[in-house]
């Protein structure tokens, strides 16, 4: 017969740096998830604006949240809660002995995934997805809400992915389990987006945790994520027959 385990119940001062990352990780995903789906925040910006406008706006607020709470709120209470970490030991740092390491990834990692994007941008699973913002005419001033809201909105979400929610597992867990970790985060967020973008997420996300981890610090992700996402959305346009750029 099979002894049952004794687990130890007691706290220990170390447990708030898996526990916690892990936690916020969770629930700061959660709240931003919700948003995106609440019918009255959408209807808020539709009611108020044009259509195009209402869209570029209403994504803009959702990425803006989803910027606060997992780059803003997780990084406040990880500071405040795990005082022995800084914003350097979660990645938010430049480092000149890896500069080098972290310039050649993020633009190898382009290369290949951006002409990956751009052959499965006229799929339909994609087009369902991208452009998120779906103004029939881009003016200037939408093209630049979309860059801008990527970026800021990209920068918050991988500070949580790759950065809280890898590093302090890794000093306290070991790196494979770390990672293993993550990449189930990371890969079931991406689940209403269609099997092979949560496919790709597994293989992405494997490789993005292992650069940073190697570079110490979260830019090759950020860099690699902003490039294909900007890709996802523009190339996706040509095959929207009602969407156009416009100079005005």
């Amino acid at each position: 017969m099979i002894q049952p385990i004794a687990f130890d119940f007691a706290w220990q001062k170390e447990d708030i740096n898996t526990i916690l990352p892990v936690t916020i990780s969770a629930i700061t995903f959660i709240i931003y998830w919700f948003t995106t789906k609440s019918e009255k925040v959408k209807s808020f910006f539709f009611q108020k604006f044009k259509f195009d406008d209402a869209s570029a706006y209403y994504i803009t607020f959702l990425r803006i949240v989803g910027f606060m709470a997992m780059g803003i709120v997780s990084g406040i209470l990880c500071l405040i809660f795990i005082p022995d970490y800084s914003l350097s030991d979660y990645g938010l740092s430049y480092n000149p002995e890896t500069a080098v390491f972290t310039v050649f990834w993020s633009v190898g990692l382009m290369i290949i995934i951006i002409p990956i994007a751009f052959l499965s941008s006229g799929k339909p699973a994609n087009l369902i997805n991208y452009p998120q913002i779906r103004a029939r005419l881009w003016t200037r001033k939408i093209t630049v809400i979309n860059i801008v809201s990527w970026i800021v909105y990209l920068f918050g979400y991988e500070f949580l992915f790759r950065g809280i929610l890898l590093f302090p597992l890794a000093g306290e867990l070991g790196v494979w389990p770390a990672v293993a970790i993550n990449i189930a985060f990371y890969s079931i967020t991406h689940v209403p987006k269609g099997l092979k973008e949560t496919i790709g997420a597994i293989i992405l996300g494997l490789v993005l945790c292992i650069l940073t981890l190697a570079s110490g610090t979260i830019w090759i992700a950020v860099l690699t994520h902003v490039a294909l996402a900007l890709t996802n959305s523009f190339t996706a346009m040509k095959y929207h027959p009602d969407m156009h750029f416009t100079k005005s």
